[in-house]
């Protein structure tokens, strides 16, 4: 059973973005550590992490809305 270069190409592809998006996101936070300090960073944090949980509770409830009229 060969999984051919296709695949391969595919994870090491997926593994280099995964690399790139955790360095972006462990900068980030460094720089908002450095700035701010640890307080400050972990406020930054929840109020993005509480943005992106809005967004979603929103998506989900107009998809609900939509199913059920």
């Amino acid at each position: 059973m060969d999984l051919g270069a296709k695949f391969w190409f595919g994870v090491i592809g997926l593994a280099v973005a995964v690399g790139i998006g955790a360095w972006l996101i462990f900068a980030l936070i460094g720089s908002a550590w450095y700035a701010w300090g640890f307080f400050g960073m972990l406020l930054a944090l929840c109020a993005v992490l509480l943005v992106f949980a809005y967004i979603s509770d929103r998506r989900e409830a107009n998809r609900r809305r939509g199913s059920t009229a």
